[in-house]
């Protein structure tokens, strides 16, 4: 199964530089770390997006779990990372109850 509308799926630029690449974040520093040692930097964020755009949105989905506000997707796949090496990563993706555009989560190293 692919990620439902897919096209649409929505990467927020905050998500992305303000806690998955943030180092300093409280609860996702440690992630941002390692992703760092793979060329992954909070200043280019965009570098991320367009990675999991290409690995992440158009991957299988693992894992379908409904929530209270809405339905979970979890897809495990690499990313060819800035410095030439794959990073096996999770994405969660979520589509809020009352919509039909999934929009990330999270992600974190796996």
């Amino acid at each position: 199964m692919k990620l439902p509308n897919r096209d649409r799926a929505v990467i927020d630029a905050g998500k992305l530089r303000g806690c998955v690449l943030d180092t300093e974040h409280k609860r996702g520093g440690t992630k941002a770390r390692l992703l760092a040692r793979f060329g992954y930097h909070r200043d280019q964020w965009r570098q991320l997006e367009a990675d999991i755009r290409e690995r992440h949105v158009e991957a299988d989905v693992h894992v379908v779990r409904s929530s209270p506000y809405g339905v979970r997707y979890e897809i495990r796949a690499p990313l060819r990372t800035p410095v030439g090496r794959e990073l096996m990563v999770r994405t969660i993706w979520q589509i809020d109850e009352g919509t039909d555009v999934p929009r990330l989560i999270t992600l974190f190293p796996d």
